[in-house]
């Protein structure tokens, strides 16, 4: 039987890991003895984790997260209030499943954003849909679907995402639409999807920062008491990797 053939008809059918498989068992023996189902399964196997990694890459293209970082990758050895219980629970991500939030607060450069890009490509791995703002640019994105009159649309494309990371929040000032518009997405949300938030603001000065008092009433009540709350502390990591770049370089090989 000419195989060539059949590797193309697989990949016409968009079947290219069991292509790829079927290719390596031609050009390897290890598999001559194999019964055929075993053979079968192998290919379906390799399908399986292609299909899986393929889909993996979407979720992250879309996510558009702001750093690449992993849980694994999470540095834990350094005293900056991080609460290795809870991140573990955390990484579990049954707050996604419970349509909980997780705010993450702490002075700059102590890690805020990694964490939150960690969980969020953790979500990504457990096939969640992610989407990654620093809040100034979710502002830009609402004020061209505002000029236009896609706002109904947009609103209703962010109501369907599985986790939301609104980065650098309280980093600028609102306008009053800007936080009706806040609220609006976070009443869509609420009891229904999940919301990640960095903020060098301490989640108790939000009130005030979001001005308005009805407002405020009604954004933190979606957002803060459904919560788990991770308030980070220290001395910026960036401030750190000069002098460990530099007590490396004195290092005599």
């Amino acid at each position: 039987m000419v195989l060539h053939p059949l590797i193309e008809q697989l990949q016409s059918l968009r079947l290219r890991g069991m292509a790829a498989a079927l290719t390596q068992q031609l050009a390897s023996t290890q598999a001559d003895h194999l019964p055929f189902e075993d053979r079968l399964a192998l290919l379906v196997q390799h399908e399986m984790a292609d299909r899986d990694t393929q889909r993996l890459h979407q979720r992250l293209r879309w996510a558009k997260l702001g750093q690449s970082a992993t849980l694994e990758d999470l540095d834990t050895r350094i005293a900056r209030g991080l609460d290795k219980c809870l991140i573990a629970k955390l990484a579990t991500l049954t707050w996604i499943k419970e349509h909980l939030n997780v705010l993450i607060t702490g002075p700059t450069g102590v890690g805020k954003s990694y964490l939150g890009c960690a969980l969020a490509q953790a979500a990504c791995r457990a096939d969640y849909s992610v989407r990654y703002f620093r809040l100034p640019r979710l502002i830009d994105e609402l004020t061209k679907a505002h000029a236009e009159s896609r706002r109904s649309a947009y609103f209703r494309s962010l109501a369907k995402v599985d986790v939301i990371v609104l980065d650098d929040f309280a980093l600028a000032p609102l306008t009053d639409l800007n936080r009706r518009d806040l609220l609006e997405i976070l009443d869509d949300r609420y009891d229904k999807k999940s919301t990640l938030i960095t903020s060098q603001l301490p989640v108790e000065q939000w009130h005030a920062y979001l001005g308005d008092p009805t407002l405020a009433d009604a954004i933190l009540d979606r957002l803060v008491h459904n919560s788990y709350r991770l308030a980070l502390t220290g001395e910026s990591m960036r401030k750190r990797a000069p002098a460990t770049v530099a007590s490396t370089r004195s290092v005599t090989p």
